[in-house]
């Protein structure tokens, strides 16, 4: 099953390379329109900067508590002494090449009322000859890291990927990606990259179905040699392509959008945090995913604090287990599904549970990662099987099933069967118990449709409710 916990972030040291950017936020009220454009007015009260590009993502690490280490390059300007302040302040060690000739890159934003007006950038893209500074900066640095994050904005940083991934490779590192333009051959041998689905779009192509997704994907990543491939899609949520394994697919978590500022390199460096602390391929981006949720409802670059992230799985893993209504249901089906996980289902009336029951649903559990029970209501028991039936009533039958540690939801149902369930969750797989034929399982045929898979496991032998009911009026008799 796969369980998301809170990573030992304090564990890993992060190494960022890349774009340095200061922005830098003018605050204030807008009143009036101005009397020489149609335009308004606003009257600045205050200013904010803030690392962006590649300090952001570097004081997102550091944010999360991993030793953080940053490599780029900065003009020799007030600019980058704003940047290197603040990010020395957040405890990221600060590696700069100093440009004469060119300025640190400041992305200026006029905002008003939470609302961004205006951009303005001022910017050179740096040359060609700082590339062997930066691979000299890797050599001295490569050594503490766990982790190496190529965050490329296109400004001139990166020029010469290929050298510096062939040195994170030879050292055993780990490298991901946050790519740019449309040509992703000098990203060739990275662990994983992360385009946003525009950015993949402009590499493979217009993809019109999630089979294009998946088989253009899976192409790139066995031509560029990676192990995995993260294309985040905005509201539609995340999908993970590996070189080893099926596609998962995450779901956006479900926050305001307020600003998308940023969002890309909250995924990186929490998903290279994760990484470096020993968390698994899956459980790191789902981890990614809902830091992303949180990041979309802050105005600007944001870091996510460990907390933060500590709040998040906490939430998810509130509706890890029990007895359920069918809103709590679906609520922990959805955060299950975001991280990755597939779901079983079964239905009966379990009235009386017995060494039967308990093998079949060990059996079931065996076959997803959780597990759903539905249970027919009393009234419905009655139905099915006459008066004097249930012998234990439907909130008793549920705590007892909840109990079992296979189990992980329990779920009651008034209708004379699951269906309306099943074509709310659309389970993975739908098993019955006992001496059905396969064709015999009710929903059976919808649960097939979507391409879900359908099976009968047997029962115990002389295990049947109804038998020891019998058992014990012969007995009284």
């Amino acid at each position: 099953m796969l369980d998301i916990t809170m990573p030992e972030f304090n564990k890993t040291c992060v190494l960022v390379v890349g774009d340095i950017m200061l922005d830098r936020y003018w605050h204030g009220a807008t009143e009036r329109v101005s009397p020489e454009a149609p335009v308004p007015v606003i009257t600045v009260s205050k200013q904010d900067d803030r690392p962006g590009g590649a300090g952001n993502v570097a004081l997102n690490t550091a944010a999360l508590g991993s030793q953080t280490l940053l490599l780029g390059i900065v003009g020799r300007d007030e600019a980058a002494s704003v940047v290197e302040s603040s990010l020395k302040a957040a405890g990221v060690g600060c590696h700069f090449c100093v440009a004469d000739s060119e300025p640190t890159i400041t992305k200026l934003r006029a905002i008003s009322r939470n609302q961004q007006l205006l951009r303005m950038d001022f910017e050179e893209r740096f040359a060609d000859r700082y590339a062997a500074q930066i691979s000299s900066g890797l050599a001295a640095q490569i050594d503490q890291a766990d982790v190496i994050i190529l965050s490329d904005y296109n400004k001139g940083t990166l020029t010469d990927c290929k050298t510096l991934i062939a040195m994170a490779k030879a050292k055993g590192k780990l490298i991901l990606v946050d790519p740019k333009g449309s040509d992703y051959r000098h990203y060739k041998g990275a662990t994983l990259l992360t385009p946003n689905m525009a950015e993949f779009e402009a590499v493979v192509g217009k993809c019109h179905t999630e089979e294009q997704i998946i088989e253009r994907g899976t192409a790139l990543i066995a031509e560029l040699e990676l192990e995995c491939l993260l294309i985040t899609r905005s509201e539609k949520g995340m999908t993970l392509l590996q070189k080893e394994g099926t596609e998962v697919h995450f779901p956006a978590r479900t926050h305001e959008v307020f600003d998308v500022t940023g969002a890309g390199d909250t995924v990186i460096s929490t998903l290279a945090a994760a990484l470096g602390a020993g968390t698994p391929m899956q459980q790191s981006v789902a981890i990614a995913n809902m830091a992303a949720g949180i990041a979309i409802g802050k105005l600007g670059t944001y870091a996510i604090s460990g907390p933060e992230i500590r709040k998040e799985i906490a939430a998810t893993q509130r509706s890890a287990r029990g007895v359920v209504n069918e809103e709590q249901l679906m609520i922990a089906i959805e955060d299950a599904r975001l991280a990755g996980e597939k779901i079983v289902f079964t239905n009966g009336c379990f009235d009386i549970l017995h060494a039967g029951h308990v093998g079949y649903l060990e059996q079931a559990r065996l076959l997803g990662h959780r597990l759903v029970v539905a249970i027919n209501s009393d009234r419905s028991v009655k139905a099915l099987k006459g008066e004097g039936r249930p012998i234990n009533t439907e909130d008793r039958r549920m705590v007892v099933l909840s109990g079992l540690e296979v189990v992980d939801w329990v779920v009651c149902f008034d209708q004379p069967t699951p269906e309306h369930l099943l074509q709310k969750i659309r389970p993975e797989v739908l098993v019955k118990g006992g001496d059905y034929g396969i064709e015999g399982v009710v929903g059976g045929d919808f649960v097939r449709s979507y391409g879900g898979d359908v099976q009968v496991l047997s029962l115990l032998d002389n295990c049947s409710t109804t038998a020891i009911v019998e058992q014990i009026r012969e007995d009284k008799s």
